[in-house]
């Protein structure tokens, strides 16, 4: 994590509202990342849902959804030319290439891409980028650190579904 940030959002709790954001969304992208933290490839693999969620696509599904909102929305780049897929369910798709070494890899890309694009805007700002209209770069903070949130939830339970896979396999 960059100097200066912290991803321990009790640690700011009497800080002003950007200061408080920033550690919210710092720590959940810490969480996702630490999903994979001890797994090899194919437990990042494994589909233990009907649909193409996994753990790896996971991590690959916030780290296009954050380059949406900051790439596309705040920097003013439409999807196509940031060579992003068009849909979410599209996001979470894995490639041969995908590993958990470069899906990581990618995420700390648009993690530091996000923090850049918004650094020097105000809470206040609207950004216009997003096909569904304007938007206070506020609300675009809140709706990243939604979908953290509620990924890291889903990761945390896949997580526990390999390790127990596992576990019952070699016991």
């Amino acid at each position: 994590m960059p100097s200066g940030l912290t991803g321990d959002p009790f640690a700011v709790s009497l800080a002003d509202e950007r200061t408080q954001l920033t550690a919210f969304l710092e720590h959940y992208r810490g969480a996702i990342e630490a999903t994979l933290n001890g797994l090899g490839e194919e437990q990042a693999r494994r589909r233990l849902v009907p649909s193409a969620t996994t753990l790896l696509g996971l991590v690959k599904h916030v780290t296009w959804m954050q380059r949406v909102w900051f790439e596309e929305c705040v920097g003013g780049t439409p999807r196509a030319s940031l060579g992003l897929v068009a849909t979410p369910e599209d996001s979470f798709q894995l490639t041969a290439q995908d590993t958990i070494r470069s899906v990581l890899a990618a995420h700390q890309g648009a993690c530091a891409t996000a923090r850049a694009l918004v650094a020097n805007r105000s809470l206040d700002d609207v950004v216009t980028g997003h096909r569904s209209g304007p938007r206070t770069l506020r609300w675009v903070l809140l709706q990243v650190l939604r979908e953290l949130a509620h990924h890291c939830g889903h990761a945390d339970i896949l997580r526990e579904q390999v390790i127990a896979d596992d576990h019952r396999l070699f016991t």
